[in-house]
């Protein structure tokens, strides 16, 4: 049988899905990118925030309108939006066969068979007329699959969805942060680090399969091993991965109270540590940081970034600000903006207060109207944007390493990224070659020119 997957939401998102493919290979299916071909489709959703809610039952719909077509057609919905709301949606989504929570994913194949069998007994009905066909094929009639092992079983195995020359390493699930906003510790429970060498396997395997770089994600990247090791153990798993056979590995989502010394040392010196490092600040307002339920103020974010910028000015500061929580002042946001304004980090993605159930900050008062979240969002961009542009001016002239992703055909330029670059959220840098090239190999560019983007020449 024919499956398609979609899948939503974040990158650690995108590692579920690349496991659950290879799980599903492996008991014989295939796996097609026309929607037209699929007896199957399997949607990874989110639940993050409204925007990902609507962007998941966008997308069930839409797959709802191929089932229309095609009765026979099976949809299963993963991932956040199942574990969420599963229970509660069923009536409202009958196109679903089954919701599967995150601890369900090694039932999908049973689920399936079952159903399969399910539809074979339904065209031959009048044959059992009078049986209970559940008890006649054991058909789950339960279209809600939820276990209590959020985790499911590890695997490494997976099939890239990335490029060939990069891939997502997640290396804990859950998060123990509770910052008062965030539905996740509900959703995927508290935080649960993999061990050291599964990690290192799965990164061997990756490797092995043309993996060039590698970008570790977890809800929270600074806090792993705490609860295997009773120990932070980040930067060790970083050294171990660094010993391997690749260009770079690239750190996500190190929460700011949590980078130390070491850390910074290490992404500053280590060849292979791309310098890079993204850290969620949220906010730069004591008053926003403490509603937030943030572990750090604004004395010790000024004092990290010194501390970052001091030991290597080149590392690029990576961050993500949400504006409109409850109680944002003007005064709160003017501080924000003058933060981003002065330049404090390279890059940046702002994202509007979303009010999430079950969650501490859903209960404050003063919650922000939608088309003042809309206006501080737009005006971060702006100022964020021409950042950008004043910071890209020292590239000029210098030659920079970048890795080639493909041709812009509407420019008719090459285009990749440098090590301060990450995939999808940053700048890209664009430029010409005189030479044929290979998508994931590096390069020799000398920019020759700037703007939000940079613009450069392949030499030698």
């Amino acid at each position: 049988m024919k499956v398609g997957v979609i899948s939503l939401g974040c990158d650690k998102n995108r590692v579920d899905s690349e496991k659950v493919i290879a799980k599903l290979l492996s008991q014989g299916y295939t796996i097609t990118t026309k929607e037209s071909d699929a007896d199957i489709f399997i949607i990874n959703t989110c639940a993050f925030i409204d925007d990902a809610k609507r962007e998941s039952i966008e997308t069930i719909l839409d797959i709802g309108k191929i089932k229309a077509k095609n009765k026979k057609l099976i949809i299963i919905v993963i991932g956040c939006l199942a574990e969420r709301y599963g229970a509660q949606v069923t009536e409202d989504l009958p196109e679903v066969d089954c919701f599967i929570g995150l601890g369900g994913y090694d039932k999908i194949d049973d689920f399936i068979k079952q159903k399969v069998s399910e539809q074979s007994v339904e065209l031959e009905e009048r044959k059992y007329s009078g049986e209970n066909l559940s008890e006649k094929v054991g058909f789950l009639n339960n279209r809600v699959i939820i276990s209590n092992d959020k985790e499911g079983v590890y695997s490494c195995k997976r099939v890239l969805s990335t490029p060939s020359h990069y891939a997502y390493l997640k290396i804990a699930d859950g998060c123990d942060n509770f910052c008062s906003y965030c539905a996740i510790p509900y959703i995927r429970g508290r935080y649960r680090s993999y061990p050291v060498d599964h990690l290192l396997s799965e990164a061997q395997e990756l490797i092995d399969e043309g993996v060039k770089e590698l970008i570790i994600v977890a809800q929270d990247t600074t806090k792993y091993g705490h609860d295997i090791f009773s120990e932070k153990k980040l930067t060790y798993l970083l050294k171990e991965l660094c010993n391997l056979n690749l260009y770079k590995v690239r750190l996500l989502y190190a929460y700011p109270e949590l980078i130390n010394e070491e850390l910074i040392e290490l992404i500053a010196f280590e060849e292979k540590m791309a310098k890079y490092i993204d850290m969620p600040l949220q906010h730069i307002s004591d008053e926003v940081l403490k509603k937030m339920n943030r572990h750090i103020r604004s004395g010790q974010i000024y004092d990290l970034i010194r501390r970052i910028r001091n030991t290597n000015p080149q590392i690029c500061i990576r961050s993500s600000f949400i504006v409109g929580f409850p109680g944002e002042t003007s005064k709160h946001f003017e501080e924000l903006k003058s933060f981003i304004k002065a330049g404090h980090v390279d890059y940046a993605g702002f994202f509007r207060y979303s009010k999430e159930e079950g969650t501490v900050a859903a209960k404050y008062g003063n919650q922000i109207a939608e088309i003042i979240k809309k206006k501080r969002e737009r005006e971060l961009v702006a100022i964020q944007s021409k950042v950008i542009v004043n910071k890209h001016r020292k590239y000029e002239g210098i030659i920079q390493k970048v890795v080639y992703e493909g041709i812009d055909f509407e420019k008719n330029l090459f285009f990749g990224r440098n090590e301060f670059n990450a995939p999808d959220v940053d700048t890209k840098v664009f430029f010409t070659a005189d030479k044929t090239l290979d998508i994931g190999n590096v390069y020799d560019v000398r920019i020759t020119d700037y703007g939000f983007h940079l613009l450069g020449e392949v030499i030698n």
